[in-house]
């Protein structure tokens, strides 16, 4: 959009538009400036990496089941790989819930009067959320095999580790969704429960018994495919077409209200 503006002869003179950057503004300067915010929320880092493992050691250790066999490996690998799937979840969805108060703060106001996009903005907020959802990945996977958990091959814990942390990509447009949704003030209160919930109806902390009422429910819910696919090296299932199916409508539906909401923000202004 051009503007308008009275020059000295009295001619009116059009001012050329903002060009528009390359990617729309997103480069490493904005990507490094944005993970040191995210790492400076220490409350929020601790909680991301200490809880997933703490989890991991009550239900996933010294139990009478721990050393039992889970498909190509023991159960103790099979908690560490759901509490992985957890600590991505939280980490990615923590740090795309932060737009909440960022916009409280002024911070979204004030990168909409530089040439970023909002595509680019929200971009830069998904791969900041997947970087912590990759710490949050390892420090649980180094505690589990370093604490006996079991797995019969390298290809396996990487492939379980890669597809704990992929999943995880629904959680941080949940995240910017709810962060657009709820008051900066509200969002962590509504996350927090919101999470343990999906996690508990999802399988993720209790398995699910096949074909039962629970199991049924949980085949709706945001987590039960994140978790199914994760696990499936390691339990030798195959993958299941509605495993899939699950991932990629619960992501939709988090990254279209993401979008839905963030066009009306950025309308404001």
């Amino acid at each position: 959009m051009t503007t308008a503006t009275p020059s000295t002869s009295g001619t009116l003179a059009v001012a050329p538009a903002r060009a528009v950057p390359r990617l729309g503004g997103l480069n490493g300067t904005l990507l490094r400036i944005e993970l040191r915010r995210v790492l400076r929320n220490r409350r929020q880092v601790v909680f991301t990496i200490v809880m997933p493992v703490v989890f991991y050691l009550l239900f996933g250790k010294g139990q009478d089941y721990s050393n039992q066999t889970a498909g190509h490996g023991n159960v103790t690998a099979y908690v560490m790989i759901s509490m992985a799937v957890y600590g991505a979840m939280i980490a990615t969805a923590g740090a795309g819930a932060a737009v909440a108060t960022e916009r409280a703060q002024g911070w979204s106001r004030q990168l909409r009067l530089t040439p970023l996009t909002p595509a680019a903005y929200v971009v830069a907020k998904i791969l900041v959320a997947m970087v912590t959802g990759a710490v949050a990945t390892a420090v649980v996977f180094a505690t589990g095999l370093a604490t006996g958990a079991h797995v019969d091959s390298v290809g396996i814990i990487v492939a379980t580790a890669l597809l704990s942390w992929a999943g995880s990509l629904v959680f941080a447009a949940f995240g910017l969704f709810i962060g657009y949704l709820v008051p900066s003030e509200n969002v962590m209160q509504f996350i927090g429960p919101g999470l343990a919930l999906l996690s508990f109806l999802g399988g993720l902390f209790v398995p699910l018994q096949s074909g039962s009422t629970f199991e049924v429910i949980a085949r709706f819910t945001p987590l039960y495919g994140i978790a199914k696919v994760a696990r499936a090296p390691l339990t030798g299932d195959p993958v299941q077409w509605w495993w899939l199916l699950n991932i990629a409508v619960w992501l939709l539906v988090f990254a279209g209200g993401a979008a839905w909401r963030m066009r009306r923000d950025t309308a404001r202004v």
